[in-house]
Parts: C-alpha cells; structure tokens; sequence
C-alpha cells in the first residue's frame, strides 16, 4: 500500500509545539487511504489493537515510528510477538495502552499514568478526570454498530494530556 501524500489532507495541527502522536485502534486487517492521510505528519503512531494483518504495521511505519498491542483477533505468531499492554512515555506524556478497557485491572494514578489508550469497543471517545486522559480513538477498519471511522490524534499542552478525535469521511 503506498501513500500518497500530494494529494493528502491535511495533517492535523495541534495548539502546541510538542510531540504529535496519532492512535489508531480495530483496523481488523483494513487500513483505509483516508486514515493513512490522515496521520501523515504525526511523530508517532500507536495502534491499540485488532490490527489483523501483520503487513499493516510496516505500511503506518513508513508514516512515523509505532508502538502496537496485540488485541483478541490478532492470532498466529506474529500476534504473539505483540504484547497485551504497553506503558511508554512519550511527548511529555505517561501512556499505557490496553486493547479491552474493562481488563484493566491497577489504578492509573498509582501507576503514574496520565493516559490510558484502549480499543476494543469501536466507540470513540475521550474522557478526562483530574490526573488521567482515558482515550479510545474508535475503530478505523470496517464500519461496525453503526459507528463512525475514527482515529485520534493526542499530544501535551501545558503539562496535561490533550487529545482530539477524528472521523474519517469514507
């Protein structure tokens, strides 16, 4: 799959001047040219799982750097290479990513994150407490329940973790 970025939207701009992070959940083995358009330009990727065709992880690092987990339709030897759960730090930013939000099973203030990434659901959405961003950015692969395609786009902004969604128009 090759991405055309002469003809490509464009990239999202964020209100500060840090790391711009782009996350992309439940692709199940389809990654649409719009969501690849939309994340050019983007520092990194992170995919929170039900990728479904292993292929689809090179096509988005040749966008930027990705950080994957593994989600339950992911199976065979190359889902078993991916991990469940990831915490990382990236952007000033204190991650961890879980496909399934329901499976986790500590408290993200004792853990000292400040983001929590999830799929699994296909329901867009962001939900922010006092210490922790929990962000699902929906599914960008087949269109399932009725939902909208989306991804997301996340960064820091004056010490807090800020992030938008995106529908893609397919």
């Amino acid at each position: 799959m090759e991405i055309n970025r002469s003809r490509s939207l464009p990239s999202f701009r964020q209100p500060s001047s840090g790391e711009r992070i782009g996350v992309i959940s439940d692709t199940h083995g389809l990654l649409r040219p719009e969501a690849l358009e939309a994340l050019v330009g983007v520092d990194r990727i992170l995919h929170a799982g039900d990728i479904g065709d292993p292929e689809h992880l090179d096509v988005l690092a040749r966008i930027a750097p990705v950080t994957a987990i593994r989600g339950n339709i992911d199976r065979g030897p190359w889902a078993e290479a991916l991990p469940e759960t990831v915490s990382l730090t990236s952007g000033g930013l204190r991650i961890h990513m879980i496909h399934n939000r329901k499976a986790l099973r500590v408290d993200p203030d004792i853990k000292g994150w400040n983001v929590v990434i999830s799929g699994h659901s296909h329901k867009p959405g962001i939900d922010a407490t006092k210490t922790t961003l929990w962000l699902n950015p929906g599914a960008a692969g087949p269109r399932r329940f009725h939902l909208p395609i989306t991804l997301a786009f996340l960064w820091e902004d004056g010490g807090r973790p800020r992030a938008v969604i995106r529908t893609l128009q397919v």
